[in-house]
């Protein structure tokens, strides 16, 4: 099978849930105003799916501008969006005012069903936060995400946590990473967009690292399947990215990927990359971060090869 590139246009931060009936499609939005959700029964269907608008930010308040980077789950039958907002303040006050909610809905269909109020995620810190995600493993409930410890320089981190549900941290955060290489701080010193996937006795957890311009790109961390997460010791860090701007193919910018499978159940990185490189003003306003789909392969060592990012192209499914 192949798509093409771009997948969805203007779609930053994708993220791609296949479900028992389907595939599920959330990102964000150019307006950074609201949460919309698309369903299709294949992956390619997704392509011209109807996109709903299943909640819609606030003219005030603590989540009421920059709805930033959204993910849906599906934990103990309910359905859960994670994402971060800003209060409207951070439109001239500074970008960096995130905090992280969560969104929780009970109901079958998350594209009709009713989502309850917004409930914020309090970390021990109370500081720029944002890009959660969430996944099982060790019979247990984890949450991950980046955040802004003012006590280290640079402006996020990746924090790692059990648990007790959805919308509640179970215990105390491990700070996972961050950013100490060139590639990590060009720009921008960040650690952000975590997302994890497990193959073999390893689990990764691939994040974005740089400005989300040129300089954006994919590092990874590892673990042995039966270590225990909140054991520092027990990961492991690449010093060179694993998937970075191609400017023979002109993608520029890689990042803030997740993981899904085709309907064979081959693997899929989906990202987000640029075209051009000529962006006037912050990057985070220039609309044309466009979400893409990769195959990608296992080594022989058992870690991911995501090759380099493919040029443009019109081919579909």
């Amino acid at each position: 099978m192949s798509w093409p590139n771009p997948f969805i246009t203007q779609r930053a931060d994708p993220f791609i849930l296949r479900h028992a009936d389907g595939y599920y499609f959330i990102a964000s939005v150019p307006e950074y105003d609201r949460l919309e959700i698309r369903y299709a029964s294949t992956l390619a269907g997704l392509i011209e799916a109807e996109a709903v608008t299943v909640w819609h930010k606030p003219d005030t308040g603590p989540f009421s501008a920059l709805i930033w980077a959204p993910e849906l789950h599906h934990i103990n039958g309910q359905w859960v969006i994670y994402f971060a907002a800003a209060p409207t303040r951070a439109i001239k006050d500074g970008l960096f005012q995130h905090r992280m909610y969560a969104l929780v809905c009970n109901d079958a269909d998350p594209l009709s069903g009713n989502w309850q109020p917004c409930r914020r995620i309090h970390t021990p810190i109370d500081s720029f936060s944002l890009d959660a995600t969430y996944f099982h493993h060790q019979g247990k409930h984890w949450y991950l995400w980046a955040q802004k410890d003012p006590a280290i320089p640079g402006n996020s981190n990746l924090y790692l946590a059990e648990l007790l549900n959805p919308w509640t941290l179970k215990s105390a955060p491990l700070m996972l990473s961050r950013p100490e290489y060139e590639w990590e701080c060009a720009g921008f010193s960040v650690n952000e967009g975590p997302a994890v996937i497990q193959h073999g006795d390893k689990l990764f957890v691939t994040y974005s690292a740089s400005a989300t311009d040129e300089n954006y790109c994919l590092g990874i961390l590892s673990i042995a399947v039966l270590a225990d997460p909140l054991n520092i010791s027990a990961w492991h860090k690449s010093a060179r990215p694993v998937f970075a701007t191609s400017w023979d193919n002109q993608q520029y910018g890689p990042g803030h990927n997740s993981f899904t499978v085709d309907e064979a159940g081959r693997a899929v990185l989906v990202y987000h990359a640029r075209n051009y490189t000529e962006i006037e003003g912050d990057p985070l306003w220039d609309p044309n971060r466009h979400t893409r789909l990769k195959y990608f392969d296992w080594r022989e060592d058992g870690t991911p090869d995501f090759g380099v990012p493919p040029a443009d192209h019109t081919s579909v499914p």
